[in-house]
């Protein structure tokens, strides 16, 4: 565990602030509405090459920056991070906003000293335990342990690393990292979660699969928005629409969702409870950000395993999957940000020595014959 308090660092556009879509209120009351005008349409920070790219002009502007609206809970998230780490604003803005920036982040946070913010477009030399970012360049760059992304519209193809969807999210985020997972060795012996962690052609598939040959194993079923792949049983996934998916997930259908490759995929307590409760052991083939739900959900009881490869292996595998050339450039893209994967997880098996290793070390970790 740290003997110190987290370093965290928080971007402030679209993070605190709203920027994009603030920007984009301000052109439809000058032209009215228009379907590039919309948040969903802002697929990148910089021009488009239409009408939406006029809202870059305000980003240079004192008294846009003034303005922005603060997201709904935002001062609230603030003062409850600082009540966990010690908290760091970092921004990049025109030198013409810097004062109006500095000045609007004192008044609304008083609670993070006025040093701990840090002005500049170079946040790739800021050394910081977490950052939590919308921008996908930054997260790429950064020297941060723990680069967290805030998931926006223009970010969706970004897969297989830390990300959020609201403040609470970011904030058990945070503390887990703090925990380091030390709170409690993981015991399945009465029952629990198995969560299989790597890239895309790590073997997360074939390492469940065989371990549901043992009556000890259950594969919960995951519901998907992904097209059924050529071959694929049809008791993989639970495919939906996006639609349907958005739908059970504003009921609450899920207890934990995530996006991999711009499709979503979640998990179900009604699949994986009546397993545990049975004293079984669900293994979830999951990203990083399920897994860390379902650790938070069921503590000792859940155990996180990285599937491991040689990064050439891993990419001969993408290009030969049966899925678009933007869905293989995209995960191959994730690799490295994935790799960094393993810190979170309780111990790591190499498929690359083979299935029957990687089962057996799995069993030796469950203390199981």
């Amino acid at each position: 565990m740290r003997k110190y308090r987290l370093r965290i660092g928080l971007d402030v556009d679209d993070v605190l602030y709203e920027c994009n879509s603030y920007a984009l209120n301000l052109l439809k009351e000058k032209y009215g509405d228009d379907p590039a005008l919309e948040l969903n349409h802002i697929k990148a920070w910089d021009a488009l090459g239409d009408i939406s790219d006029e809202r870059l002009q305000y980003f240079s502007s004192p008294e846009f920056v003034m303005n922005q609206p603060m997201f709904p809970g935002a001062q609230k998230f603030v003062r409850d991070l600082c009540k966990i780490a010690d908290v760091f604003f970092v921004t990049s803005v025109p030198a013409e906003c810097m004062s109006a920036r500095a000045k609007r982040l004192k008044e609304d946070f008083p609670e993070v000293p006025a040093g701990n913010t840090l002005i500049g477009t170079r946040k790739d030399i800021v050394a910081l335990d977490i950052l939590l970012d919308d921008a996908s360049h930054n997260i790429s760059s950064s020297q941060a342990s723990y680069p967290v992304l805030m998931r926006r519209p223009w970010n969706t193809s970004l897969s297989g690393l830390l990300s959020v969807n609201t403040y609470s999210d970011f904030i058990h985020i945070a503390k887990i990292i703090g925990k380091s997972f030390v709170e409690k060795a993981p015991d399945l012996s009465h029952g629990g979660v198995l969560c299989l962690v790597g890239p895309s052609g790590t073997g997360k598939t074939e390492i469940a699969s065989a371990l549901t040959r043992d009556k000890r194993f259950v594969k919960p079923l995951t519901t998907t928005t992904r097209p059924k792949a050529v071959g694929e049983p049809d008791g993989a996934y639970r495919f939906v629409s996006t639609e349907q998916f958005l739908k059970e997930r504003d009921e609450s259908r899920f207890i934990e969702t995530t996006v991999y490759s711009t499709y979503y995929f979640g998990t179900s307590d009604s699949q994986i409870s009546p397993i545990v409760d049975g004293e079984k052991i669900a293994v979830i083939p999951i990203d990083i950000c399920g897994a860390m739900t379902l650790k938070n959900i069921y503590r000792s009881r859940a155990m996180l395993v990285f599937t491991e490869r040689e990064k050439s292996k891993i990419m001969m595998n993408i290009l030969h999957r049966q899925i678009t050339d933007d869905d293989k450039v995209n995960r191959m893209m994730s690799l490295d940000f994935e790799m960094r994967n393993i810190e979170f997880c309780d111990f790591a098996v190499n498929y690359d020595d083979g299935l029957d290793v990687c089962i057996d070390k799995i069993y030796k970790e469950l203390h199981l014959k």
